[in-house]
């Protein structure tokens, strides 16, 4: 894949994405770092310059950060720019790998629901699930605990 362009096509596989993001960190962040080496040493090239004919105390200094910014700026961007590739690749995973899923798996938890609300309770019917045995009651009071116990 280093020869030849990278499409959206490639960038659906996880494998894939992995391979196109470590190359542009390894493209990138040599640029991040050359701009801020050029930024650091331009600025410190413009604090050294004398004033300006006509300046007001501060003013160079003032100057020399306005002039200097951008090279910051610059290389704080394409260091964001490796922070969004890797936010794609999460992107990218949450909603077409594991949202279908994530669907498929709701939809059969309300399937089963719907089952257990209808009657249809397999893993009941198979038998009690509490191995406590059931407490005597008097007579009188059979039908109130009855479904107490069924509840439990």
């Amino acid at each position: 894949m280093s020869t030849e362009k990278w499409t959206p096509d490639h960038l659906t596989s996880p494998a894939a994405r992995a391979i196109h993001l470590e190359q542009r960190r390894a493209q990138l962040l040599p640029i991040v770092d050359d701009l801020r080496r050029l930024a650091r040493e331009m600025a410190a090239l413009v604090r050294e310059m004398d004033s300006i004919e006509g300046d007001l105390p501060g003013q160079a200094a003032l100057r020399a950060r306005h002039v200097t910014k951008p090279l910051f700026k610059a290389a704080d961007d394409v260091e964001s720019a490796v922070g969004d590739l890797v936010s794609f690749n999460q992107r990218y995973q949450r909603s077409y790998e594991e949202l279908p899923e994530k669907r498929e798996a709701k939809r059969e938890a309300k399937h089963r629901r719907k089952l257990e609300k209808a009657g249809h309770r397999p893993e009941i019917e198979s038998g009690p699930t509490s191995t406590a045995p059931a407490k005597t009651t008097d007579a009188k009071f059979d039908d109130v605990f009855d479904g107490l116990r069924r509840g439990a």
